[in-house]
């Protein structure tokens, strides 16, 4: 079984590569936008890629797939620890909740201030999305930190023992 799911996560990784690089080549030798893809307003001496709306799909896609696997996977296996202790699975939802209260708490910290953006006329500049850019950015923040904070505990304690 273990073979399995290795072979195909092995050729999952490869076809997922293949098409990225697919996509970058069409989107840097892909040509310059024409006709309604052109943005108006925009200097003419700026390069407008002709195929950047793909390469923004493909980025959506890859999220998405990401964010499902990452749940499928949580859910799989916190259903597999339950079976085996209910201890430790709900031991293991402490990283969960805590990652819901930091976003809860990052939200309460954004900004509802609209932004002064001179020649930007569209819709996205209010309260609740500049609440979720922040909450987004905070969250980045925080994991960040943590991140780095854990590695040099690691490197710490490998050291100390």
């Amino acid at each position: 079984m273990a073979k399995l799911s290795y072979k195909i996560s092995y050729y999952v990784l490869y076809v997922l590569l293949a098409i990225i690089l697919i996509v970058l080549a069409l989107f840097y030798f892909g040509g310059t936008a024409q006709g309604d893809a052109v943005l108006m307003g925009v200097d003419p001496e700026m390069w407008q890629p002709a195929q950047t709306d793909t390469l923004l799909y493909l980025v959506y896609g890859l999220l998405g797939v990401a964010i499902v696997a990452t749940v499928a996977a949580f859910v799989f296996q916190f259903g597999a620890a339950l079976k085996d202790s209910p201890v430790k699975a709900l031991k293991s939802l402490v990283g969960v909740i805590l990652l819901i209260v930091v976003m809860v708490v990052a939200w309460s910290m954004g900004s509802e201030t609209p932004l002064n953006i001179p020649g930007y006329d569209g819709t996205d500049n209010v309260p609740f999305w500049l609440k979720l850019t922040d909450m987004f950015l905070y969250t980045i923040y925080f994991l960040l930190a943590a991140t780095i904070l854990a590695m040099l505990y690691s490197g710490i304690k490998k050291k100390l023992s």
